[in-house]
């Protein structure tokens, strides 16, 4: 049996059908001498476009309708996708992700894989045909539900197939040529990085990296799948490769920034951060919003402050809820979060330097966190392209 890759294409590469056609080409291409498990994204701004549509006709979205509602998008690539590839002569079949036996929590909009048991998709393989899987998306063995696995979901998708299948490695395939040093958009001079180890890639995600879910790549160190981040072309010379062991005996240097747009600080009157974290999960639960990413919480003064991240749909709906409750109050100030991630542990020559740069530049922070592998400075939002591009010469790619 021919070598097994799974390729995972984004959003981008598909919003139209003439980008459909060209992937499917690619793809026919590569199948000549690899096995294909193709993970599709919604087509360009199908997500948005049917999360707009929902708040259309509801104020509150129920959660569970919302998952019927978005999984549409990853269904109609998987089949366009499908079509096009019978076209081009080359045999596929395209499953949703209950189909392929993606098993995953009762959450809905935030749903955990909890196992995979891809009989259909490995009969189809043995057939010798692409297999082109809906992203995104599982069912709960418990409630028989279909769940979706959050933002950027499809990642998880792909890497999960991945694992299961032992392949050969996971291309995560963008509009993008690689990992950048910086968002490319904000800073000119980013350069792109062209290898990075899990931990490494784990540190830029959850600190807002958009090239992958970060809970994709904490599944690829788990089940040590290969990850190739690039183009969605011809071309796979160029691209990002991560892997066990990468970069992990160079000296500490700083090595890329990553930025959270959008950070809220929401205060509570209970000093006791347990009760105070769970009574928003249940608030949250009870107004059917997804738990936001939380990076912080923390008590003071009698009261607890939890800083919370995330889609920018998640976070209307939460300053909407949230206004005028009277035991959660959301401040005012809009922030963001600057991400430093190193080669190594962050070292005091480093976080002086960065220091040091932004009194140089007159930028404000109001709240610095630590950990073994970046240093993240919190500023206001109106901020954030600033500081971005000051600390990016510290950068040594």
């Amino acid at each position: 049996m021919k070598p097994l890759i799974v390729q995972k294409y984004g959003g981008a590469t598909l919003a139209d059908p003439d980008k459909i056609k060209s992937v499917a080409a690619r793809v026919c291409h590569q199948a000549q001498e690899n096995s294909l498990l193709v993970v599709v994204s919604a087509m360009g701004k199908t997500t948005n476009s049917l999360i707009d549509l929902a708040n259309q006709v509801s104020q509150r979205p129920h959660r569970r309708e919302m998952d019927m509602l978005l999984t549409v998008g990853e269904r109609i690539s998987m089949s366009l996708m499908s079509m096009a590839l019978n076209d081009l002569g080359c045999s596929a079949i395209s499953f949703t992700g209950s189909q392929a036996g993606i098993f995953t929590d009762d959450s809905h909009v935030n749903a955990f894989i909890k196992d995979v048991k891809p009989i259909r998709i490995a009969e189809a393989l043995q057939k010798d045909k692409v297999v082109i899987l809906a992203g995104f998306q599982g069912v709960s063995p418990q409630t028989k539900e279909i769940t979706t696995l959050g933002r950027g979901g499809s990642d998880t998708s792909a890497v999960a197939m991945a694992a299961a299948f032992n392949a050969e490695r996971c291309e995560i395939l963008k509009d993008v040529p690689a990992v950048f040093t910086a968002d490319p958009n904000i800073v000119k001079t980013a350069k792109p990085l062209k290898e990075l180890n899990y931990d490494q890639l784990m540190e830029m995600t959850f600190w807002g990296a958009k090239v992958l879910h970060y809970r994709s790549v904490e599944l690829a160190k788990i089940r040590n799948v290969t990850l190739y981040i690039g183009p969605a072309s011809n071309k796979t010379s160029d691209g990002t490769l991560v892997k066990k062991g990468l970069n992990m005996f160079e000296s500490s240097k700083a090595l890329s920034l990553n930025s959270h747009e959008l950070v809220l600080s929401v205060h509570c009157h209970e000093k006791n951060p347990a009760k105070a974290l769970r009574d928003l999960q249940h608030l949250f639960n009870e107004k059917q919003i997804a738990f936001p990413q939380m990076l912080q919480c923390s008590s003071e003064n009698g009261t607890t402050e939890i800083l919370l991240t995330g889609p920018q749909e998640i976070m209307i709906a939460m300053k909407r809820e949230l206004k005028g409750n009277k035991n959660f109050v959301v401040q005012d100030n809009e922030y963001s979060t600057v991400t430093l991630t190193c080669t190594g542990a962050t070292s005091p020559e480093l976080v002086q330097q960065v220091l040091d740069v932004l009194h140089s530049r007159a930028l404000p922070s109001e709240k610095i966190l630590m950990s073994a592998m970046s240093m993240t400075i919190m500023t206001s939002a109106s901020e954030r392209k600033a500081v971005i591009e000051s600390l990016h010469s510290l950068i040594q790619a």
